[in-house]
């Protein structure tokens, strides 16, 4: 009985330290062992691992793909005009060993302090480097390519893998917001200016030449005009010389009646003058006493 009551307290504590002397590493971390401080051991296999009790300690670390977003940061583009930008990294921790050795024993918090100035400078330096057009505009995703691409340059040295750089948001600061407002109306208004300017002067030159439109197609129907007034009034002289030819007598005679015709119309005045006024000639002619007679 002695026996077995000290048998089983020594099975126990046996037990507890082979216990405390094995660990499991998680498909989703990586694992450093550690005596005294300094690395003995890594572990990125996910499995069970082996450590010496109360001598060795185990850390652990994430291993999959972390996020940081960073706080709103204000920069100043090459046209001064300053922007409020947010934006975040993915990383992930790629030597672990480095790593520790860059962070010590303050681990992710501390990473995530390191990550955040890295990629406070590199905004600073590229945002700075183009005007706020440039990372307003469509520009902005090769931008965000070079903040990764020298954020990847600084973070190696903590033996961190930059995955991805991202600008989230890019706002004017409050206080800017109305003076910027005003520069984008004024703007707007210049161009709308110009805008009308160019109009009016598209429909002057428009006006003007439907002017002279108007004006050759006048000129040139009158000229038409007078060309066909012209050839009638030769075609009605050459019909009354045709006719005169044909009959003298008969056209005097016609001629004659149809002066007396308007001159003595129902709308004329009374007229007054003597039997032998020259416009009775042709009645005091032999032809006008034969055509009275046969009357």
């Amino acid at each position: 009985m002695r026996k077995s009551a000290f048998l089983i307290p020594v099975i126990v504590v046996a037990a507890a330290i082979a216990l405390s002397s094995l660990f499991i590493v998680d498909e989703r971390e990586k694992v450093l062992v550690l005596q005294f401080g300094r690395v003995v051991d890594i572990k990125e296999v996910p499995g069970l691992g082996v450590k010496i009790p109360l001598i060795q300690e185990v850390v652990r670390y994430d291993d999959r793909i972390l996020s940081r977003d960073v706080e709103p940061l204000e920069v100043t583009p090459l046209d001064d005009r300053r922007l409020v930008v947010d934006a975040f990294a993915r990383y992930r921790i790629a030597d672990l060993n480095q790593f520790r050795q860059a962070v010590g024993t303050g681990g992710e918090g501390a990473a995530e302090r390191r990550i955040d100035g890295i990629l406070r400078n590199e905004l600073r330096e590229v945002l700075g480097s183009v005007s706020s057009n440039d990372i307003l505009s469509s520009d902005r995703a090769a931008l965000m390519l070079r903040i990764r691409n020298g954020a990847i340059a600084e973070a190696r040295a903590l033996g961190i893998e930059v995955v991805d750089v991202r600008l989230k948001r890019t706002d004017l600061p409050t206080e800017n917001l109305d003076a910027t407002f005003q520069r984008m109306r004024a703007e707007r208004e210049r161009e709308a200016t110009d805008e009308r300017a160019r109009g009016n002067e598209a429909a002057q030159r428009v006006r003007a030449q439907a002017d002279r439109t108007v004006v050759e197609l006048t000129s040139d129907a009158e000229r038409q005009a007078e060309i066909i007034r012209g050839e009638a009034d030769a075609r009605r002289n050459a019909i009354f010389a045709d006719a005169f030819g044909a009959d003298p007598e008969f056209f005097e005679f016609y001629r004659s009646l149809t002066a007396y015709d308007r001159a003595l119309g129902a709308n004329n005045s009374t007229m007054v003058m003597s039997p032998d006024s020259e416009f009775f000639n042709y009645l005091k002619s032999d032809q006008g006493a034969r055509g009275l007679a046969a009357e």
